[in-house]
């Protein structure tokens, strides 16, 4: 069970969401509908989590990445969970470059899913780091010249990678054992010039650090 608050000026997906939390035998201390009165009260709330829409008044821009990088800075130990309703990869940079782990950016078409939102709170929540995969593509696409040199397998790897898998997950979602998975993350970290590093969160920052000096 994770104790979590929920960020969202939207009435309908604010009480969506503590339902399905609750749904999936989470405990929802607190609902907001801006970032100002969540400040003024989470640090009583005590939260595992919080779950915040991207643009919230007053300007319906960049205020819940805002609101997420003070909370960081003031309950370093919270979870942070961004939610958007486009693709928005500078946002999710900016949040992922300020924290050690811990930060989640979904699509909010994600989050319709019960099983999508569990896997995605269970895995911040526990420390890791969730992408959403079209930011990941976003990311990755951008940037083909670099990853000229990775295989096809190397690029399937790479963006599970990127998306917080574990070894485990990767060698599921591909269908190979976990040895394979680990020559093709290693080969990848030679080929991109980056240290190998057994920690997911920090797997994700390394390739969006590479990406950002590559840019």
């Amino acid at each position: 069970m994770v104790r979590a608050v929920v960020v969202d000026d939207s009435v309908l997906l604010r009480e969506g969401l503590v339902r399905l939390l609750e749904e999936a035998g989470h405990e929802v201390v607190g609902a907001f509908g801006d970032g100002e009165s969540f400040l003024r009260e989470v640090a009583g709330l005590e939260p595992e989590l919080a779950i915040l829409d991207v643009r919230m008044p007053p300007s319906f821009r960049d205020e819940g990445v805002r609101v997420a990088l003070l909370l960081r800075e003031r309950m370093p130990s919270v979870a942070i969970l961004l939610l958007s309703q486009y693709v928005e990869v500078v946002y999710a940079r900016e949040l992922l470059a300020a924290g050690s782990g811990a930060v989640g950016y979904l699509l909010k078409d994600r989050v319709a899913s019960l099983t999508e939102l569990e896997d995605a709170v269970r895995r911040v929540a526990a420390g890791g780091t969730v992408l959403d995969p079209e930011v990941v593509g976003q990311l990755l696409g951008r940037r083909r010249d670099p990853l000229a040199s990775l295989t096809a397998r190397e690029r399937e790897t790479l963006e599970l990678m990127a998306e917080g898998r574990t070894n485990a997950a990767i060698a599921a979602a591909l269908h190979v054992g976990v040895g394979a998975v680990e020559k093709n993350v290693a080969s990848i970290f030679a080929k991109l010039g980056l240290d190998p590093s057994g920690s997911d969160h920090r797997r994700v920052l390394a390739v969006l650090a590479w990406l950002d000096a590559s840019s």
